[in-house]
């Protein structure tokens, strides 16, 4: 069994987002701001932090209680 915690998951209204991996750490020792656009599956994945954005009512959204960016 794997001991690598699940990818921080973000619920959001937009549909377009921006990520730079802050958030418990400083922007600074982040990544570089990417610009993401979710689609029909209702969620997008960061390439650089694996952070998951879902977009609140959409397909994927289950109505977990992360924090909206």
């Amino acid at each position: 069994m794997s001991s690598i915690p699940p990818p921080e998951t973000i619920r959001t209204p937009k549909a377009r987002i921006a990520c730079d991996g802050a958030g418990v750490i400083d922007a600074a020792l982040g990544h570089p701001r990417v610009y993401l656009q979710i689609d029909d599956k209702g969620f997008v994945d960061c390439g650089y932090c694996d952070r998951r954005f879902i977009l609140e009512g959409g397909p994927a959204d289950t109505g977990g209680s992360a924090a909206a960016s």
